[in-house]
C-alpha cells in the first residue's frame, strides 16, 4: 500500500493531476464510497485534505467512519468539473492516523473543528486513475467518435499481494504502472 506522497514520487504529473481535481472549488471535495457491515456501497461526500505528508480526511462520528473503522477500503472520485466531464479516482485503504503530533499539526493547518467528533484517517493508494475527455461542443466535427484517455497507476505491491493481506516489506521500485489509452 502506497502512501499519496510515494504515489505523488512515482507519478508526480498525474498526482497532480488528481489533486486539481479534488481542489478544484479551493479546499478537496469528492465522494467517498465505503463498504457497509452487509458489504453492500457507501457515498459519502468529503473534503478530503492532500499534503506533501499524504492525502487525509476528517471524519466525525457516522456511518462512513464506522465503514472505515471497521473496513478500511475506500474509493475516492472527484466532484466533476463544470466544464468537462473529467474525472479522477483513487482507492485503496484508509487507517486512523494515532501520531498525535502529526493529528494536532493537520488540525490546525486545516482548521479541524476542536470540538467535533472527528478522526483523521489517511488513505494509502492502490490504484489512481485519470480521465480526460475531449473539450469540444457537440457541434464540432468529429464530436463524440473518441473516448476518454485514461492514464491508470497501480500499485505493485498491492496487485502482487493476496487479496485481504498485505505485502511483505520490501524496496518500493518499478511502481511505474502509469499508461495512457483511449478508451474505446
Amino acid at each position: 500500500m502506497a502512501s499519496w506522497s510515494e504515489f505523488a514520487t512515482d507519478e508526480p504529473r498525474l498526482a497532480d493531476a488528481i489533486r486539481l481535481l479534488l481542489q478544484q472549488y479551493g479546499p478537496g471535495f469528492g465522494y467517498l464510497a465505503t463498504v457497509r457491515a452487509d458489504g453492500g456501497p457507501r457515498v459519502h461526500p468529503v473534503s478530503p485534505v492532500i499534503t506533501d505528508e499524504g492525502l487525509f480526511c476528517f471524519v466525525i462520528d457516522s456511518p462512513k467512519r464506522r465503514d472505515l473503522e471497521r473496513d478500511g477500503r475506500y474509493a475516492l472520485h472527484s466532484f466533476p468539473p463544470e466544464e468537462s466531464d473529467d474525472e479522477a479516482y483513487v482507492a485503496g485503504h484508509a487507517r486512523p492516523v494515532t501520531d498525535q503530533a502529526r493529528v494536532a499539526r493537520l488540525a490546525e493547518c486545516f482548521r479541524a473543528e476542536p470540538r467535533a467528533d472527528w478522526r483523521l484517517f489517511e488513505f494509502t493508494v492502490d490504484v489512481a486513475m485519470l480521465a480526460r475527455r475531449d473539450h469540444v461542443g457537440p457541434e464540432a466535427p468529429g464530436a463524440g467518435q473518441g473516448g476518454p484517455a485514461v492514464q491508470v497507476w497501480l500499485d505493485p505491491q498491492a496487485r502482487d499481494s493476496p487479496v485481504g493481506q498485505p505485502s511483505a516489506p520490501g524496496p518500493r521500485v518499478g511502481r511505474r504502472r502509469a499508461a495512457h489509452r483511449a478508451a474505446a
